[in-house]
């Protein structure tokens, strides 16, 4: 059972109807004085156009960028989220049905499988293929495996920024899945041509162990770097799309959206999953037994299919219209707040908050946002005075923005706190990837016949998430549900804590069974042979902190990446989702920072004392890093709680639909 702190985080609330539309009126002048002690409400609906002025001649709203919807677009109706077809052409309401839907979302998913299937499979096998093949050190080469990991998790912005500014999802994701694959053709004919790779005549193990085989030329290196980047480009372009493009297919507008949502990225992430069990299994076993150009050549293979199949569901597919560039947006409203520092709602010349007129938002491809007391020093961006333009004429984007385009920047810094408390939890999952693999070195890995190659071994938290989101449905809801009384078992947030809080229990269980560990090697006399197998002592003890830290994973990632998209902006939602996967590369230059510091806290050469972190772990104490990790880990689940108990969700969610209200 999950510990109180963690389920009692906020959850949505119950239903709340939606008060009748009003325009922001502009204050009296007797009011002014008290302006900033009153709710400045704002459902913004048809409004007077005087009100809202527009350019001349064009009499287009103002508000950064606008472009106002064809007639088709209006004809079609509804709000800024109205999913558009592949030409920006709003999608009769006689062709919904033949269109987006759990059909064009499996299309999607096999996109999904086949990119985390290469992710993986570099993770594991890159570190072994610099050592081995092109003979670079071994700390130098999971050094740049993790810079790989790191940036092609941590660039995933520019992909967001890209999908949500220009591109929209599709065409991002079409662009960076063709990347992917030409850095994964490259990385075989890496593996293929005997020219790429230094000599590898007269190299055995202890040649490779004391450095004495011959390097790789610098050209060399360059190219497999080129193509380890490029392949990294790609990852980091089409992951902040793919689960965000996907939701896409689902109509929120439609009854039980909020439960195929829910639904939707749970079969995502099993998607995820699926791609790493194999690339820690066949892609291992092809590796053992074909060689290194058969099992890079099995990725390529694998993402051209998942890149003919995201092609072949093309007319199926909902979208959503690219709304300008976001960073340009914010900008626009730091600026202003900026300039208007020192105005004041008692100001002279305060007309009022200013937004265009209409159903519609300013910002192409986002309904528009209701006005919140959170930051009110941005609220001085949408603070319209006389001297901000003519009523038909032009208003600066720089000096004026909306309430809507404000809102978004506002929401953009409330969602920060929580995709930041999951950085340690990346942290925690980039230490056992290398960490729990050095431990299973010094383990009997072989159950009755069964002898599992190390390099297998992170191969347990995936399918200790496979069976927990398999019975997600029918084990943890309904019990959730029963202690929480949420339609859901629990709502976002309350999941993500109680992932960070087995991840506290994955990492502390491993300092405990590593103290054990070690304690056998040095009592029966395996202290220098830390490469050799103990018969007596299995690893499959390792499978409670996999076990542990899948559990965190299922309840933690799916839940964000859920929150992200459903609480981001409408026309900010790549972004939105880019923010999980930041956190991610976040993670990994964090792991590898905290080791470089442990190693130089704990090392002693003078004094003979060896590092927390030494090559030889029965030397080492790796249980004192885990129990490190634990502290830490549990500060950051504190902070978590305190940040998710003041967070206000922006989509209200009943048993039906979806609502957006006004937060009081």
């Amino acid at each position: 059972m999950a510990p109180a702190s963690a389920m009692e985080l906020e959850a949505p609330p119950p239903p709340v109807a939606r008060a009748p539309a009003k325009e922001i009126k502009s204050p009296e002048v007797s009011a002014l004085s008290s302006l900033q002690r009153k709710k400045l409400g704002a459902h913004f609906m048809d409004s007077d156009e005087r009100r809202f002025p527009t350019n001349a001649g064009t009499r287009t709203p103002l508000g950064g960028g606008y472009e106002p919807p064809s007639a088709a677009a209006a004809a079609g109706g509804g709000g800024g989220t109205t999913p558009v077809n592949i030409r920006g052409q709003p999608i009769a309401a006689a062709d919904l049905p033949r269109t987006g839907g759990w059909v064009a979302a499996f299309f999607i998913f096999g996109n999904e499988v086949a990119e985390r299937m290469a992710y993986f499979g570099l993770s594991v096998n890159m570190v072994i293929f610099m050592f081995k093949v092109m003979h670079r050190p071994f700390t130098s080469s999971a050094n740049a495996v993790n810079n790989f990991l790191g940036i092609s998790q941590a660039s995933s912005v520019l992909g967001g920024f890209l999908a949500d500014a220009y591109l929209g999802r599709y065409w991002t994701i079409a662009i960076f899945t063709t990347l992917y694959l030409l850095g994964l053709i490259a990385l075989t004919v890496s593996a293929t041509v005997p020219a790429l790779a230094p000599p590898q005549s007269g190299c055995d193990s202890l040649a490779m162990l004391l450095g004495a085989c011959a390097r790789a030329k610098p050209w060399q290196m360059a190219y497999l770097e080129t193509a380890l980047y490029v392949t990294a480009l790609g990852a980091a372009g089409i992951r902040p799309c793919v689960s965000s493009f996907g939701a896409d297919q689902f109509d929120e507008r439609s009854p039980g959206y909020k439960r195929r949502l829910d639904r939707f990225f749970n079969l995502f992430y099993l998607a995820v999953t699926v791609g790493a069990i194999a690339a820690f299994t066949a892609v291992v076993y092809i590796q053992m037994h074909r060689g290194w150009a058969a099992a890079f050549g099995t990725l390529a293979l694998a993402m051209g299919a998942s890149n003919a199949l995201f092609f072949a569901g093309t007319p199926l597919y909902r979208h959503r219209l690219p709304g300008g560039s976001p960073l340009t947006r914010v900008a626009q409203v730091l600026v202003a707040a900026f300039r208007k520092r020192n105005a004041g709602f008692g100001s002279g010349g305060f007309v009022g908050l200013y937004e265009v007129a209409g159903a519609k938002s300013a910002v192409r491809g986002s309904a528009k946002i209701e006005h919140t007391d959170d930051f009110p020093w941005l609220d001085k961006a949408a603070l319209q005075l006389e001297d901000d333009g003519d009523l038909a004429g032009d208003v600066d984007p720089w000096r004026l923005c909306t309430v809507t385009q404000v809102e978004e920047v506002k929401i953009l810094l409330r969602l920060l706190p929580v995709p930041a408390c999951t950085v340690m939890l990346s942290v925690v999952l980039t230490e056992f990837l290398t960490l729990s693999v050095q431990q299973a070195y010094t383990l009997n890995t072989r159950v009755a016949a069964l002898h599992l190659p190390v390099t297998c071994m992170p191969v347990f938290p995936c399918l200790a998430i496979f069976l927990i989101l398999a019975l997600y449905y029918q084990t943890f809801a309904p019990l959730a549900r029963r202690l929480t009384g949420h339609p859901h078992g629990a709502s976002q947030l309350q999941r993500v804590g109680l992932g960070l809080f087995f991840s506290v229990l994955s990492v502390a269980w491993a300092g405990v069974f590593e103290r054990y560990r070690r304690g056998y090697a040095v009592r029966h006399g395996y202290l220098a042979l830390f490469l050799t197998p103990m018969p007596d002592l299995s690893a499959y003890w390792l499978l409670i902190q996999y076990s542990l830290i899948g559990v965190a994973e299922v309840f933690c990632l799916v839940a964000l990446l859920e929150f992200l998209y459903q609480e981001a902006p409408d026309a900010m939602r790549s972004v939105g989702s880019a923010y999980a996967a930041v956190a991610g590369g976040l993670g990994c230059f964090l792991a590898s920072a905290l080791n470089t510091a442990v190693d130089a806290a704990t090392r002693d050469d003078a004094a003979g004392r060896p590092s927390w972190l030494a090559q030889n772990i029965n030397v080492g104490r790796f249980d004192y890093l885990y129990w490190l990790l634990a502290v830490l880990s549990t500060a950051n689940l504190l902070v978590f709680v305190y940040v998710a108990k003041r967070y206000k969700y922006r989509v209200r969610v009943d048993a039906q639909a979806t609502t957006v209200v006004n937060k009081q």
